[in-house]
């Protein structure tokens, strides 16, 4: 028999090893954990259903892996032009399998997502041609690339004109004003699948879907390019299942699955994929140049990880929004609606409120979380912003981060957590931070129970 004051040695040592025991000594209060712990009981079905997500595209992902033939070869590097470097062309043609698409283009030399969506539009619009966005304004930092905001080398300054359709006020499309807005010069329809630093709700695959079948219907030669920023992986089907000519995205937002050290992605069909590797390097060289240096094990490793990597993103955003609905604020999505991106936008309704919530998730980060973030005049926006992102990789939107503007209504928009553990500690950070100035009230354990 284990003798007994072993045994209690060791039940007191397992005790202080408790998750509980351990958030506490980070400074979260006992309320807050057994208000967690409640929340956490009704999402059990909800969790089952994202982690089915998860296993399908997790075999979407190894199926296409497995064509391809992946070996240990592709992981090699290349350097100066990038010629002949297998690993690069086969990751290409490992996400083309992935969504379903004639090709695609994933590279280092993409260096954002803004940067991948501006090389789709520049590469496949003329002057004379017009843009049309049918899910009302895009990202802030469009607005330049546009045009919308005057800025040296937009399209606009290319005489790429540029419209958009508003959507309707529950946040669907306007087909009737869709069909009104195509004109004989319409050359290219944009949809932004996720909401931006807007609160209408982000769309849907079968909205997108149909608004792409709507658009094809009317006018089989548009252009239809989707930004599929922070949707990756959300669901079983993708954008470019539904007939997008281009869909777009970021390698440090979900298909990087956290390892990707940069890069972005481009899927789509022949003609348009070809058309952007010539404007990402040059006419006549396209895509047999650009060297991989040493991250292709990064994109293959981050690309096999990132369907678990969203859905612990996704669980971290649904128990936020039924977290802070228990304290008053608005969320969109709300607590029990579908998902479509991994974004949670949380309206604070003051700036203090908003401020606090970001330092909340800064002091929860494993890089940095001793900084704390502020207001500044971020490239790209048209106001000051805040970010907290303690992240492995600088801006990596898939790692545990949230951000707002600092104008009305002072949203958060919260997103990742590499784990769904690291993403729920954060959210119970950033109401920590909010009750420790006195912007919420956290209920004793007694209460609680």
């Amino acid at each position: 028999m284990m003798n007994q004051e072993f045994a209690k040695k060791s039940l007191s040592l397992r005790q202080q090893m408790s998750a509980e025991h351990i958030q506490e000594q980070m400074g979260i209060s006992p309320g807050l954990l057994e208000l967690s712990g409640q929340i956490l009981k009704g999402l059990r079905e909800r969790f089952d259903q994202i982690d089915e997500t998860a296993r399908v595209n997790q075999l979407k992902v190894l199926g296409a892996m497995q064509k391809n033939r992946i070996s240990a070869e592709h992981f090699n590097g290349s350097t100066g032009y990038g010629y002949n470097d297998a690993g690069r062309d086969d990751l290409e043609r490992v996400y083309a399998d992935v969504f379903h698409t004639e090709d695609a283009l994933v590279r280092t030399q993409i260096t954002c997502g803004t940067h991948a969506l501006s090389l789709s539009l520049a590469a496949n619009l003329r002057p004379g041609d017009e843009m049309l966005s049918i899910s009302g304004k895009p990202y802030d930092t469009l607005e330049e690339v546009i045009g919308i905001r005057p800025s040296r080398g937009s399209l606009a300054e290319y005489q790429v004109a540029y419209r958009q359709v508003e959507l309707k006020e529950d946040g669907r499309f306007d087909f009737e004003a869709i069909r009104k807005a195509l004109t004989a010069k319409t050359r290219l329809v944009a949809i932004q699948r996720s909401k931006g630093y807007l609160t209408r709700p982000s769309l849907s695959v079968d909205e997108i879907g149909e608004a792409i079948h709507f658009v094809k219907t009317l006018r089989p030669d548009i252009l239809v390019m989707v930004d599929n920023c922070y949707g990756e992986f959300v669901d079983c089907v993708e954008p470019s299942d539904y007939g997008a000519d281009m869909t777009v995205g970021s390698l440090i937002k979900n298909p990087g699955g956290g390892l990707a050290p940069m890069g972005g992605y481009i899927a789509g069909t022949k003609e348009c994929v070809e058309n952007c590797a010539v404007r990402l390097t040059s006419p006549g060289l396209g895509r047999e140049v650009g060297a991989s240096l040493q991250v292709n094990r990064s994109f293959y490793q981050g690309l096999f990880l990132a369907p678990t990597v969203t859905a612990g993103a996704l669980k971290g955003a649904i128990f936020a929004a039924n977290l802070f609905e228990r304290f008053g604020y608005r969320c969109i999505p709300d607590a029990v609606s579908p998902r479509n991106d991994i974004i949670q936008a949380i309206e604070f309704g003051t700036p203090e409120g908003l401020i606090a919530f970001c330092e909340g998730i800064q002091a929860a980060a494993p890089v940095d979380s001793y900084v704390t973030p502020e207001p500044w005049a971020m490239p790209g926006y048209d106001s000051d912003v805040i970010m907290a992102a303690g992240a492995f990789i600088q801006g990596s939107s898939i790692e545990l981060s949230a951000d707002g503007p600092l104008h009305a209504p002072y949203a958060a928009y919260f997103q990742g957590g590499l784990t769904w553990e690291h993403a729920r500690f954060g959210i119970l950070k950033a109401a920590q931070k909010l009750a420790d100035r006195n912007l919420i009230r956290i209920p004793s354990p007694e209460e609680g129970s």
